[in-house]
This record gives C-alpha cells, structure tokens and sequence, in this order.
C-alpha cells in the first residue's frame, strides 16, 4: 500500500477518462490520458511500475463501464407474470409506490409502479427488501425523452441497469412474501420517518426527513426548485457535511456521557455508519462521504497514514467496482467533484484563517469544479449563487442540520421539542423567503445549454493551473487563469450569436402545438403558439408541457429571451403554456388575433413587461430582420379555430405556412385572396382533423413537407386517414410529432435539412 502512496488519484482519473471516452463517444479522450501519462513518465513523476498500472486501470474500465447505447435490451416478454427479489428499497410518496425487482434466473432489472387513485397509499408490509415476488401486469419500455433538452426517463433508467417497468393497476397485483435482513434496517428507517411526521409540523417534519433521513419528497416543491435554481441542492442532499456531523454529534455523545471510550468510540462508528448510510437512503453522495469517514477510522486504527487525495480515489474506485452504473448518476459526479476540489484546496483553505474567508473559498472552489457539470445537466448557472451559498451553507451547516439532530433526540420530552418546533418554523421561514426574494430580484442566471466537449476539457485545465498558482502564493498568474476561463465561459455563452446556423422546430407537446424559430446569429427568436394540457378538476391550463418540454428546450439552447410570441387561437392546446412563459421568461412582442379576447384578458390581468399587439391579415411584421406576413382572418368567424392567425414566411430557402387550427372553409378563402401563394412546407391544420386539409387546399398549394403536430393515439383519432392519403397523394413527405417526436429543420443560408428527435 505505501508503494502506492500518493498515485491513487491517477489510477481514479483512469477510471474517469475511460467513462468520458464511453460517455461522449470520443476516443481523443485515450490519446489525451496517453500523452498525460508519457508527460509524467518523461518528467520522472511516474514510475514504469506505476506507469503500466495506470494504463491497465485505463484499459481495464474502459471495458468495463457500460455503454448505455450497446446496452441489448430484450422484447419485453408477453408473459403477464413475472417473479423476481425486490432489490431496492420500497418508495413510497403521495403520487406513487415504487420498487426495483430483479427477475428470477435472469439479469434482468424491472421498475415496479403502482399509481393509486387516492393521495398517500400505503405499501403492504409484504413488499420488503429481498422478497421474493409475483406481480401480474404487462411489462413496457418506459417512456423515452421526445425532444431535445427533455428529461428522458428510460435513459435515466438505464443509467441503473433497469431496461424495463411493470405498471400495475392495483396492489393486490403484486404478492410477495420473505425478505432479507437489510429490510430491518429499511423498516427501522419507515418507522423514523413515521416517527417524525407524527411528533413534529409538517415543516418540521419535511425538513428532518430530508436532512436526517434522506428523504426529501416532503419539502415543498417550489423550495426543492428555488434550491436547485441557486445551486443549493447539496443542501438537501444528505453529504459529507451531514455525515461528518452526524458522526461528531454521536461521538461527542458516547465520550461526554461516558457510554464508551474512544476505542470503542470508533468502533461503535464503524458499524454506526453503515447502518446510518442505509436509514439516510443510501444514495451515492452518503455512500462516499461515509466510506470516506468510515476509511480514515480505519486507516487510524490501523496506523496507516495516507494522503486525503488517496482516501477519496480509493472510496471512487470501491464504489464504481461496486456498481458499475453509479458513475452515471447525477449525484455521485456532483459529490466527487466537489470533494476533490476541496482536498486539492487544502492548502489554500488551511492558509485562511478567517472563518468567514474560508467559507467563501469553499463555495468559490465547490461551484468552480462543478460548473460544467451544471451546464450540461440544468443549463444554467448563476453567479451570484456563490455569494448566496456563503449566506445560506453556514446557516444550515451551523443551525439547522445540528438542531434536526438534536431535535429528534429530544423528541420523546414532553413540551420542550414542540417549543423547539415553533422556533425553527418561523426562523427557516425567514431564512427561505429571504431566498426567495434574492430569487425574484437578483436572478441573473447564466443560461447556455451543455458546455461542448472542447471548452470543459479546456476549462479544467485552466482551472487547474488556476489553483496550483492560487497555492503557490502566485495570484497574478491566478488572476490571469481566472480571466482565461471566464472568456471561455463567455465564448460558449455568445457562440450562437456567431453561428450562421438557424433552426425550426417543432416540439412534441402532444395533442398541441409549440414551434420554436431561431433565427441565425441569434438574431430572433420566435414561438408560433406554447400548448399545454389541463387539469380535470377545473379545465386550466397546467404548467407541465411548459416546465418538462418547452422550457427546457429553450434552457438547452441558451434561450432565456424571446423576441416574439404568436398565438394563433385561444385554445388551451395553443395558448395554455403563454402565462408560465410569460412569468418566468423575457417577450419582448406577444402578438394575437383582434378575435382572440380571451388571452388578451388573461394577458391584461398579469403582470408583465412584454408589448401586446392585435395583428390583422394584411399585416406584415419584421422581427430580428425576418419577415412574417399575416394572412388571415379577414373578419370575424365566430369560431375560435376558423379565427386562427395564419402566418407566412420565408425561412431557410422554404416557404412556410402555420394555419393554427382553420377548417376547409378559410382554406377556401385562402386559395381565393392568394392564388399564387407559394409554400414548401405546410403546418397541417387542427392535427389532421378532417375539417381542415382539403384535398383542392393541397393540390393549390402543393408542398413538399408537411407537419403534423399530433399526440400519441390521442382521442380525436388526429390525423384522420382521409388526411394522410390527400397529403401522400400530393407527394409531400408527412412529419408527425406522434411518430417522429420533435421535428428540426436546421438551416444554413438558404440550405436545410428536417431530422426526427425520434429514430
């Protein structure tokens, strides 16, 4: 072991860039680690021993992780019963039980859900860690991402080695029987949780359950986006700094009670922290910061000294051979990058004496190396997030997560932990509408999409040499590094404003429509109508489509400003997304139907800095130079689908045109106002109903494309197939969101091609 003293985080960044090159499928990555290593070798600071070893841990994993594309996922099999171990814990929340199983004699991992009818089920106490299970259902591919920027599901499955799921329409599908004896410690942490929610209000309550317990489904879902907008997610997630004061918290307690003495002090912490690892909830961020602790106990038992920089490879490499899928999660990546930037900081850190300064350095250093890694899986950034950290990280770290623990010890007192209870309520509401109101009047966020794969490799080298001067005592050449990576932050941010490539696209929202224009050097961006689906109870809009498809496609692209919205009609499946775009994005132009009174209502009662304006046919607009000419309607046709805004316009060599949802007879007045109308490629009206699409319509204007925005074996039975075979017999190439998911028609000049999001 002391041979390899000092070399273990070579071999972990072995293990990292094989992951990068199966990550982002670019074998560069080898010839990089190839050189750095030649490097390293010429220089004298690796040995030919430790050379070849650091080439096989390369080699090795290089084999070893998954690739999630090669991953051979079987036909799901048509049998309607499977059997099988429950592996994971038993999730239980309000909208869901949840379960992993893997079936017998096979490999295969299974995702069991159960939605029930009514809020807060209840899991049968049968469905335990290590039963052994049947459960009858039909097993699917769970549902895939259908636009860029979109969360996808069964690739996040994957990512866990699960290719399938089982929804089940009732519990009484499922019957299992046995368990294992981790379930006792998985009961053990059902019964604090219970334990919890029964003593304490329900904010006291939701926020021991997520800093004590892990389980954090209980806090408010706009406080769990307010963190995650503020990079303060690690807040929530049970890590190091919980674990390390949770061990001091339980070590103070046996030495000053006098229950134990040190020896057995850590002892009694070594089989403390396993157990503690699975009640928090066992994800990968506890797992390295106790197998951290937990190795420099035993390190110190065994009088084995070793570099901090050792101890975390060490722990990355236990915990990637454990289960190969985990370097995929989110958290773990987060955790890792964080922690090894701090310990290749200590010395820095250390030379601060000013606990006010270090706090600083830390979240300077924390939010420094995890920079890429929140643009590539949120999109955005904001700056002032590491001054709100130095606020917010003490608070909790020196409050808030010491009291929940000493909280739920004093829990069995009378009186004294509900006069705690009221405390900590109207204190942690202060601290978070603090929060809040930083969020409403200080949120500058960076917004640019995933940082390409030159630039992050580019960043962290600048970073690198940015903090070994920092050490070294040399803040010139630092400040100099720092300025290099800003430039390069700043470069990806305005590379849009200097690409030459511009983009239609049409998003997949369902039984709706959302196209998105972009125009080249970022020089416009437009929407033509943002649809949502609503609710049963009241028939309103619901900000689902907008916050799990619409936003996030803008957020991937860097797009946090819209120079125009066209809202052909006032349906909810054209119109019901407008009022979340309008709250949380900049519209510098809305622009409606003098007939649409119902979203100029709407508009009229929110707030908001964006220009309303009537368009009318004949009106012709320029927006970022580009030229849109309105169509119709002429008068008023009392009807919300015949009184759509039928625009024009010429984008990437084609001309098109967006009809809303207009019936046969606009189609008429169309052909009669525009006899030599020109258009390549064609918005299919109303989805494909067969009130619209005319047969004599498409034979006047006779496109080359035509697009469908349609959902998946909707209820209208859209297109209709009267539809389809007019279109085809037109010859025009069909693109239908049902099929094909998001459509792109991506230009240069007037040069483009149309791809489908879906293979």
């Amino acid at each position: 072991m002391n041979t390899l003293r000092g070399y273990w985080h070579i071999y972990a960044l072995a293990a990292a860039m094989s992951f990068l090159t199966i990550l982002v499928d670019n074998y560069w990555f080898i010839a990089g680690f190839l050189l750095w290593l030649c490097y390293l070798y010429k220089k004298e600071r690796l040995g030919k021993g430790h050379f070849v070893v650091s080439l096989a841990f390369f080699l090795f994993f290089l084999n070893y992780f998954p690739v999630l594309e090669d991953i051979k996922i079987p036909p799901p099999s048509e049998n309607l019963q499977h059997q099988g171990k429950i592996i994971s814990p038993v999730t239980t929340t309000p909208e869901k039980v949840e379960f992993i199983m893997q079936e017998s004699n096979s490999e295969t991992k299974t995702a069991v859900v159960y939605f029930p009818e009514e809020e807060s089920p209840e899991a049968p106490a049968e469905f335990a860690y290590g039963a052994s299970c049947i459960v009858q259902g039909e097993m699917e591919l769970p549902p895939e991402a259908r636009n860029p920027g979109q969360f996808d599901y069964r690739e996040y499955l994957l990512t866990k080695g699960i290719a399938y799921q089982v929804v089940v329409d009732s519990i009484d599908a499922v019957t299992c029987e046995d368990s294992s004896f981790l379930q006792r410690i998985y009961t053990l942490r059902e019964r604090l949780l219970s334990h919890v929610s029964g003593t304490f209000s329900q904010e006291t309550a939701a926020w021991m359950r997520g800093l004590v317990l892990g389980d954090d489904s209980h806090i408010s879902e706009e406080t769990i986006e307010l963190f995650q907008r503020w990079s303060l997610s690690h807040v929530l997630a049970i890590s190091g700094l919980h674990i390390g004061l949770a061990v001091g918290f339980v070590y103070f307690l046996l030495i000053k009670l006098n229950l134990f003495t040190k020896e057995k002090a850590q002892w009694f912490l070594i089989f403390f922290l396993p157990v503690y690892t699975v009640v928090a909830g066992g994800e990968p961020s506890i797992l390295r910061a106790a197998s951290m602790v937990l190795l420099f106990i035993l390190l110190n038992k065994l009088k084995v000294k070793m570099l901090p920089s050792d101890v975390i490879s060490i722990v990355f490499l236990i915990l990637i051979l454990a289960d190969s899928y985990m370097i995929y999660h989110v958290g773990f990546q987060l955790s890792f990058a964080v922690t090894f930037g701090l310990i290749l900081s200590a010395k820095l850190l250390s030379e601060t004496k000013q606990p006010f300064f270090q706090v600083l350095q830390i979240g300077f250093v924390a939010q420094l190396m995890i920079l890429p890694l929140l643009f590539a899986y949120f999109s955005l950034f904001q700056p002032l997030s590491i001054l709100l950290n130095w606020l917010v990280v003490p608070y909790f770290s020196g409050f808030v997560i010491p009291f929940m623990f000493v909280l739920l010890l004093f829990s069995p007192l009378p009186f004294l932990p509900g006069i705690m209870d009221t405390l900590f309520v109207r204190l942690n509401e202060l601290v978070i509408d603090m929060i809040a109101w930083v969020d409403v009047n200080f949120s500058y966020p960076w917004i640019m999409g995933s940082l390409p794969l030159i630039f992050a490799v580019l960043y962290y080298v600048l970073l690198y040499f940015l903090m070994k001067y920092l050490q070294e005592g040399k803040p010139d050449m630092s400040f100099k590094y720092g300025i290099a990576i800003t430039a390069v932050v700043i470069a990806v941010m305005l590379k849009p404003y200097f690409s030459p490539e511009g983009r239609v696209t049409m998003l997949d929202i369902g039984q709706g429509d959302s196209f998105v224009i972009e125009l080249p050097y970022r020089s416009g961006v437009m929407l033509i109508d943002a649809g949502s689906k609503y609710s049963f109870t009241d028939m309103q809009p619901t900000e689902n489509v907008y916050e799990q498809i619409i936003k996030p496609y803008l957020y991937s692209r860097g797009i946090r400003e819209i120079d125009a919205v066209f809202i052909t009609h006032e349906d909810i499946d054209h119109a019901g997304s407008l009022r979340f775009i309008l709250e949380e994005m900049h519209v510098e132009n809305l622009f409606i139907s003098p007939h649409n009174q119902t979203t100029l209502k709407q508009i009229q009662k929110s707030e908001h800095d964006t220009t309303v304006q009537v368009i009318d046919q004949g009106d012709q607009l320029t927006i970022g130079s580009h030229r849109f000419e309105v169509l119709a309607p002429e008068e008023d046709q009392r009807s919300a689908n015949e009184n759509s805004l039928v625009l024009h316009s010429q984008i990437g060599g084609k001309d098109w045109l967006f009809t809303g949802d207009i019936g046969s007879s606009q189609e008429r007045v169309l052909i009669q106002k525009y006899p030599n109308l020109p258009v390549d490629v064609l918005k299919v009206a109303h989805h494909g109903s067969n009130t619209s699409t005319d047969p004599s319509f498409l034979e006047h204007i006779s496109p080359e494309f035509a697009l469908i925005p349609v959902g998946v074996e909707n209820q209208f039975g859209h297109p209709a197939p009267d539809v389809v075979e007019a279109i085809e017999k037109e010859g025009a190439v069909i693109l239908r969101t049902d099929i094909d998911g998001a459509v792109q028609y991506k230009f240069i000049g007037s040069e483009g091609t149309f791809y489908r999001y879906l293979p």
